[in-house]
């Protein structure tokens, strides 16, 4: 997925398909979300301990862990997005992420926003007066990462800015430790739950693209979300290793934060970019 500019052109170009009722739906989703995280982020500033004790867990974290927890929160805040873009089923993986993670996220993204804003405010402050500093800027800014003062209507315009810089922060580290992108497993509920199973219509249904051999008229198969047949003990066999189907790579549910991010983003960017090249499937 591009970065910048040409991201937010993308995914703006994917919420402009959806109709005027799931965009009122998806605002006032994405309004209570962000409600919730202001009073969370104001509760944090207005208690020096409990900001305390989320600034020395964020001191604790290394670099990579600091990516994971944004990603995290880029996965919880995407999942919204579930019940209005393909996949639309929801993922076995748990979108919810802990207070104390919650916490901590929100707290290193008022720090990444300050820095954005006026890089030279933290470095002119002690850290012992870092929390009069955020607390006094929250509250005369009310951030747009609040969403306090942002109508359902504006809503979606700062939603496309969390996305981004979100994705920018949990990619600059690299939650995958700067690895390319790689095979992930399945979720383990969806290998265990039971896929669908068709039966090889007359004539067969061509090969089973992983062990190479004939689907045989009668037999069982497993049919994967893409409408692709293949054996069952090839499929199971191959869905612990990797989550995208054999034939065109659909990505599947996994427990991987990265994956899921990639397998919800890259619907979203589906739609986006077959939006802006006049509706023609990318």
């Amino acid at each position: 997925m591009d970065d910048g500019a040409a991201t937010e052109s993308i995914i703006t170009a994917a919420l402009s398909t959806l109709p005027p009722s799931q965009l009122v739906s998806l605002s006032f989703s994405l309004f209570s979300t962000f409600h919730r995280h202001h009073r969370r982020l104001s509760s944090l500033l207005s208690s020096p301990t409990l900001f305390s004790h989320t600034l020395n867990h964020l001191y604790s974290l290394p670099l990579q862990k600091k990516s994971l927890l944004i990603a995290r929160h880029l996965l919880s805040t995407l999942h919204l997005l579930t019940p209005f873009f393909p996949p639309h089923s929801a993922t076995p993986f748990s979108a919810s992420i802990s207070r104390r993670d919650l916490d901590a996220a929100l707290l290193l993204l008022l720090f990444c926003e300050i820095r954005q804003h006026d890089p030279k405010l933290l470095e002119a402050s002690p850290p012992a007066d870092w929390h009069r500093v955020l607390t006094k800027y929250f509250f005369e800014t009310l951030l747009s990462l609040s969403g306090i003062k942002t109508g359902p209507s504006e809503v979606l315009g700062c939603f496309i800015e969390i996305l981004v810089k979100c994705k920018r922060l949990a990619g600059a580290a690299g939650c995958r430790g700067g690895k390319a992108r790689r095979d992930v497993p399945a979720s383990a509920a969806v290998v265990v739950a039971p896929l669908p199973s068709v039966e090889v219509g007359s004539g067969g249904s061509g090969e089973c693209v992983i062990c190479r051999e004939e689907m045989a008229e009668g037999r069982e198969a497993c049919e994967l979300p893409c409408g692709h047949l293949f054996h069952w003990s090839c499929v199971l066999r191959w869905l612990t290793n990797r989550n995208t189907c054999p034939c065109c790579r659909l990505r599947l549910p996994s427990d991987d934060v990265s994956g899921e991010i990639d397998r919800l983003l890259e619907g979203l960017v589906r739609v986006g970019r077959s939006q802006l090249n006049g509706d023609q499937c990318i």
